[in-house]
């Protein structure tokens, strides 16, 4: 009887145990489902300054912490090459409203290669230190009436500054965590910006970022395509791999700003990416889904439209926008939980918090 008993209850055990991983497993079939009503206070913005993209990190505490690129208007649009600061903001939710609290990497002297110029973080935090990913530049720190400072644009890279508290103080290299290729015939001979942090299944550090080559005709050079590097440890050295990324064959320049992140409870690599013309989505400029099986080859998502250009109020109607990009996703105990994006709104730019829901299979 004992024997019938102890054999009862290991295959109900069996049972159980099977049952609570098929409910813990779950993969993101169609990301657009997620996507719920936006609260009229889930929004960052600032009077007299363009306010661009937004990566938030929980702290020990509960708090949340956005770091999120700014420069003063008056300097206009384009000036996010030489006049962007990445400022620091704090929440007691996910979804805001977010208050200033300081400059996280303010701009040093110009002989440094991010003197001048911080922009489009992404917060990170591992093994008990908090590592801050940006593009770093520097230049003349002339603002161009033609457009881009192509001087500062072309000085891109990519850097990574760190610190035991969400708060500062940080510590950043002096030299680029990830430079351009030495070899003029490389994608990213010319500039390498926007760095994608996640770490792998078996515990490196992977990074997609933005690359530029010297194949086409300069100042702006290109094609722009989007890169892989790996490295053991979250300052490096990453390893590079010769490998184009959301990249469509014969188009110039496809996409642009990817996050990316491994979802454990998958077993997958997951991306959103501005599809810079609806090469992938075939809806025009919107958010694309993307997934991976290892983190270097990516394929977009049966469903691949994440979002067009527009925001789901909650108090008022969907409204469309000039822009929606630098998407960037809070995981939360291994799932995804707020989509962050930046907005151009007519001549107002501000990060929006876009509440996430995920159901289970």
């Amino acid at each position: 009887m004992k024997v019938y008993l102890l054999i009862t209850a290991l295959i109900l055990s069996s049972a159980f145990v099977g049952n609570a991983q098929k409910l813990n497993h779950f993969e993101i079939e169609d990301f657009s489902k997620l996507l719920q009503p936006v609260p009229k206070q889930a929004v960052l913005k600032k009077d007299g300054y363009y306010v661009w993209g937004g990566s938030v990190v929980k702290d020990k505490k509960g708090k949340y912490h956005m770091y999120y690129s700014r420069w003063k208007k008056e300097y206009g649009f384009d000036a996010w090459v030489t006049h962007s600061e990445i400022a620091h903001a704090v929440a007691d939710k996910a979804s805001g409203p977010f208050k200033f609290k300081d400059i996280a990497l303010p701009a040093r002297d110009k002989k440094y290669w991010d003197g001048l110029t911080t922009h489009n973080p992404t917060i990170h935090y591992f093994n008990g230190v908090y590592y801050l990913y940006y593009m770093g530049t520097t230049g003349d720190g002339k603002v161009s009436k033609r457009g881009l400072n192509f001087t500062h644009r072309n000085n891109q890279r990519i850097g990574v500054a760190w610190s035991k508290s969400p708060n500062g103080p940080w510590k950043r290299m002096d030299t680029p965590v990830l430079d351009v290729s030495k070899n003029k015939t490389d994608d990213d001979a010319l500039m390498v910006s926007n760095p994608s942090i996640t770490q792998m299944a078996d515990g490196k550090i992977l990074m997609i970022y933005k690359a530029v080559g010297l194949e086409n005709k300069l100042p702006f050079g290109g094609p722009v395509t989007h890169q892989a590097a790996i490295a053991e440890s979250p300052k490096g050295p990453f390893k590079k791999i010769k490998k184009r990324i959301f990249y469509k064959e014969g188009v110039h320049f496809p996409a642009e700003d990817p996050y990316i992140w491994y979802q454990k409870n998958a077993g997958k690599y997951y991306a959103i990416v501005k599809d810079m013309k609806g090469f992938f989505t075939q809806k025009g400029t919107s958010l694309a889904f993307f997934e991976s099986n290892d983190g270097l080859s990516w394929e977009p998502s049966k469903n691949c439209l994440v979002s067009t250009l527009q925001i789901p109020w909650k108090h008022k109607e969907t409204q469309k926008v000039g822009r929606l990009e630098r998407p960037q996703v809070l995981l939360e105990n291994g799932v995804s939980s707020v989509l962050y994006c930046a907005v151009v709104d007519g001549g107002n730019t501000y990060n929006v918090h876009i509440p996430l829901k995920i159901k289970e299979k």
